[in-house]
């Protein structure tokens, strides 16, 4: 073998390994480019040879299901109660984010937001009366999904909260949704504080009345042509939703006026639409649910149709098993933190927003938004390398939205396990953090690989069954 003098000439190096073995090629002053290459997971013979033998019924399934949900046609249709509306909704059940967790397993935030909504159903003078009250046999907990219903970050919901109606017009099928309370100290990410609750109130008292009569009259919100549309003007309709919210006070505002029966109301509710950027995330993500809960029960579907995390666990639900759990422990996200917190701080990832992701949209579709990159921690590149790499992980592309970066090629639609599993590839979450403890808020944003052991643990059921 020939020896190489380092000291001569330049080095352009292809690195597939660790990447300690590249810093050490540029330290030198040389160039070196990383390989995105994992080993393969270690799959039992005989469970990859099931998984093999069942590949052709497996792909016409998913061709099936894939088909269902580039069908669905998500519209905002109108709002209502939560108790009035949800399946299986009354006073002493709260709904969460993620899958089914008891309170002794919450989490500080979850924890958190059901002691404010406590606070906010008047269930409790305070939060010493709340947990008590929270940690009885009277209340008892649920997963938001298994109640046609969806939430961000600790995803609670009580019976008295508003919601928005979404329904998948192909299917007929509904999603509920609450309204978004904006950013840093809210319910969501488990803040209970006099401010917290007030700012609910306000949003049961004047907030819903005044959207309710707008949507009313127009009828309904084409919601699939809102997330087309903010995707094509720098939105991923999960952690950026500027484009999504804009897009949204401009079909409401001739309606608001129209319906107006207080002008300083109205004044203050497009005034909060105006000051939320995050407001449209509670339409994006029932808009998800919505289409993705039509291709529930397609037998012999490898596709998941639910990711989602209670900030213990990170669980999801797949086509061919309709509505068994999942789970895996949920991971902490590498992200940028507001000034004076750390990783340390993080709860770990947390939040029903991940339906995003699980439509094509959100990490999977991180390229159509450059600039949430820097807020999440990256650059422009390492968006595109994120979306990219998703199509390696999903059975298809989808119709209806596209990523003008990547001459207009529809995002990656329908992550398939099989392929999570063989190629060693988890599906990208970006998303927000928030503490560990309750009562504090959000504390930073950042990017974060679904764990793989739900995957696993699909890829096993789906052999075995």
């Amino acid at each position: 073998m020939s020896k190489i003098n380092i000291k001569q000439g330049h080095l352009k190096v292809i690195n597939v390994g660790l990447e300690n073995f590249a810093r050490n090629i540029t330290k030198a002053g040389h160039t070196a480019v990383d390989v995105a290459w994992k080993p393969p997971l270690s799959i039992d013979k005989a469970l990859r040879q099931s998984i093999a033998d069942r590949k052709p019924a497996m792909t016409e399934a998913n061709q099936k299901a894939l088909e269902i949900i580039q069908a669905g046609k998500p519209a905002l249709v109108g709002m209502g109660i939560a108790e009035d509306l949800i399946p299986g909704m009354h006073k002493n059940l709260i709904l969460h984010a993620g899958p089914p967790i008891s309170w002794d397993k919450m989490c500080g935030p979850m924890r958190g937001a059901i002691i404010g909504a406590l606070i906010y159903e008047g269930r409790a003078e305070n939060p010493e009366a709340a947990e008590k009250l929270a940690a009885s046999k009277e209340i008892s907990y649920a997963p938001c999904h298994e109640h046609n219903a969806i939430g961000p970050m600790a995803g609670i919901i009580s019976s008295s909260m508003p919601v928005f109606i979404v329904q998948n017009e192909t299917s007929g099928n509904f999603c509920y949704a609450t309204q978004n309370e904006g950013l840093g100290k809210v319910l969501r990410y488990g803040a209970y504080s006099e401010e917290v609750i007030k700012r609910l109130r306000w949003m049961d008292a004047v907030l819903y009345p005044v959207l309710k009569r707008a949507i009313e009259d127009l009828g309904k919100i084409d919601l699939q042509s809102l997330i087309a549309q903010a995707l094509h003007m720098g939105d991923e309709v999960h952690n950026r939703n500027r484009a999504g919210t804009s897009l949204l006070i401009r079909q409401l505002a001739p309606a608001l006026l129209r319906t107006m029966q207080n002008v300083e109301e109205t004044t203050q509710v497009l005034s909060f639409i105006n000051g939320n950027d995050h407001f449209f995330l509670n339409l994006s993500m029932p808009a998800g649910k919505a289409v993705l809960d039509a291709a529930r029960k397609v037998p012999n579907s490898s596709l998941v149709v639910a990711m989602t995390r209670n900030g213990t666990e990170f669980g999801i639900q797949l086509s061919g098993f309709g509505d068994a759990w999942f789970t895996g422990p949920a991971l902490v996200p590498d992200a940028l933190y507001f000034p004076g917190y750390s990783k340390a701080d993080a709860n770990p990832d947390i939040g029903d927003s991940a339906i995003t992701e699980t439509a094509g949209w959100g990490g999977f579709a991180i390229a159509a938004a450059p600039a949430i990159v820097q807020f999440v921690g990256g650059n422009a590149a390492d968006a595109l390398n994120y979306t990219v790499s998703m199509y390696e992980i999903c059975h298809g592309e989808s119709r209806n939205y596209q990523i003008p970066g990547l001459d207009f090629r529809g995002t990656p639609l329908g992550i398939d396990v099989i392929k999570v599993v063989e190629n060693n590839l988890s599906p990208i979450i970006d998303t927000g953090v928030a503490h560990k403890d309750p009562g504090v808020g959000q504390v930073g944003a950042g990017v974060v690989n679904a764990p793989m052991e739900p995957f696993m643990r699909a890829y096993e059921a789906l052999a075995k069954n």
